[in-house]
């Protein structure tokens, strides 16, 4: 489908859009303690080849022509032949970057006047721009930060009453085995619970292109690892992790449910929290989580994880809409009860083209 191309900015001016492989905002990333692997060109890289949108960063520079604030942007095809500009799809949390509260204004006005020039449409961030009148602030969920420390048995002793120790101490009585992997070759076997617990959640699954890029982009360059855990040789559980500039994010979990009372879960958890302690990382990020879902906020929780408002901004008519109840009922008894080639099916369509816009 045609895109609204948008037009080049000259390196003379003081903001505009560049490549997302430019090495000012690698080198201005590397600078900025809350930068994410989301933030990171790796990760627009992959979203990019998956879905085939295109990528680019916008900058704000400051007199002396260093970069004071920027994020990332896909142009995403949007209807009536305008392209919708996002930070980012399909990423919790990637609000903009600034030095100071002057360089968060000064970018939020000229990408909204650059938005204009360009005749784009719809605006998404996820993430808090600096206040104008056209911007709208919505709180959409909620995140969980665990602060990180020199081991995970350090992060254990700071629950008091909890029942996470014990859990893992099962696992680990009952033979259940974790290790951390960043094979391309362990792809295939997280794919195949992913799958499984994608369907039985009853949410299409993201298209098998899109974790292979994951891997390529991020996992295979070291920002990021598997924690797979096997009983009897067998993988029952596992989880995908981001991991950069000592900030570790919880991307995706699977699990054989038939396994569940070996609490394989918690050991693999556990098991990522000591190797980015280890490793001096500062904190671990568990993800979005929706406000109706309780059970999954108290999950995080538990851990000790810190609960933060998901703030996203929307230059448009109105956010986009959540999908309806029904809907979601019906789509999840469709998955849930038809062969796995559907839930593949479904995700191929629906990624990429509608999912993408909340």
């Amino acid at each position: 489908m045609p895109v609204t191309r948008m037009p080049r900015v000259p390196p003379h001016k003081m903001s505009g859009p560049v490549s997302s492989e430019d090495p000012r905002w690698l080198g201005f990333l590397e600078a900025q303690p809350e930068a994410t692997p989301f933030h990171h060109p790796a990760w627009s890289r992959a979203l990019a080849e998956t879905y085939r949108f295109r990528p680019l960063v916008f900058l704000q520079t400051g007199a002396s022509g260093a970069v004071v604030a920027g994020m990332p942007l896909l142009e995403v095809p949007g209807p009536m032949w305008r392209s919708r500009l996002m930070s980012l799809p399909f990423t919790d949390s990637c609000p903009p970057l600034a030095t100071d509260v002057g360089g968060l204004r000064e970018l939020t006005g000229n990408l909204l006047r650059w938005r204009r020039e360009a005749r784009a449409g719809q605006l998404i961030v996820h993430g808090a721009l600096a206040p104008q009148p056209d911007v709208r602030v919505v709180t959409r969920a909620v995140r969980h930060v665990l602060p990180l420390a020199a081991s995970g048995d350090e992060v254990l002793g700071r629950l008091k009453g909890s029942p996470l120790p014990r859990a893992i101490r099962k696992a680990q009585r009952e033979g259940v085995a974790a290790t951390v992997s960043q094979a391309h070759e362990d792809l295939e076997l997280f794919y195949r619970l992913h799958l499984q617990t994608r369907r039985r959640l009853g949410v299409p699954v993201q298209p098998r292109r899109f974790l292979e890029r994951i891997w390529t982009h991020l996992i295979d360059q070291g920002l990021g690892f598997l924690v797979l855990a096997t009983y009897q040789s067998q993988p029952i559980a596992a989880a995908l992790f981001l991991a950069w500039n000592g900030n570790v994010i919880y991307k995706f979990g699977a699990s054989d449910r038939r396994h569940w009372e070996l609490r394989p879960n918690n050991l693999v958890m556990w098991t990522a929290i000591d190797w980015a302690c280890r490793r001096g990382y500062r904190q671990l990020d568990f993800g979005r989580s929706e406000l109706d879902n309780e059970g999954l906020r108290d999950f995080k929780r538990r851990w000790g994880a810190m609960e933060l408002p998901l703030r996203y901004s929307y230059v448009a008519a109105r956010p986009p809409r959540s999908t309806s109840p029904v809907t979601k009922r019906a789509l999840a008894a469709l998955i849930q009860t038809s062969p796995p080639a559907v839930c593949r099916a479904l995700g191929e369509l629906l990624y990429g083209r509608v999912m993408s816009f909340a």
